[in-house]
């Protein structure tokens, strides 16, 4: 009988140990710095964060509202004005698209990205990794495949 106690304490240690070790080297290298990417890449990698963020929320949103995807920022909790972006949020065919741009675009190679719930999937399946389209402060269409953080 008096072993269980002992268990039970080896058990917590083990625990509190295991919570306060360091995430493993591979983890750390997937968070790709944007500072040490190209211009064009910098941007979008901004613009992606931001997107990938706000469509997490909406899809979080529509599983706790039973399938009713979000139609506006504000039902997610949300601004469509931050310091650096505008964010908007459309619905097409029962789906949240997210666009994400700057709010001063000048200097900028993209202005604008923006995803669908997608996303989510293709960075889970590629290493963090996700393809968003992004228009140019020209007006000209691209992809880009940015990190998630």
């Amino acid at each position: 009988m008096r072993r269980r106690p002992r268990r039970v304490l080896l058990l917590l240690a083990a625990g509190i140990v295991a919570c306060g070790h360091s995430p493993p080297a591979k983890a750390a290298a997937r968070d790709v710095s944007v500072d040490t990417l190209p211009p064009e890449l910098r941007d979008a990698a901004l613009l992606g964060r931001e997107v990938f963020q706000l469509v997490d929320r909406a899809v979080d949103y529509k599983g706790s509202h039973r399938g009713r995807a979000p139609t506006s920022l504000r039902q997610m909790g949300m601004d469509s004005l931050a310091l650096l972006f505008v964010r908007r949020i459309a619905v097409v065919n029962d789906s949240s698209i997210v666009t994400v741009a700057f709010r001063q675009p000048r200097g900028r190679t993209v202005a604008a990205c923006e995803g669908n719930p997608k996303i989510l999937e293709d960075a889970s399946l590629s290493g963090g990794r996700f393809t968003l389209l992004c228009t140019t402060p020209s007006g000209s269409i691209s992809q880009y495949e940015v990190p998630a953080r």
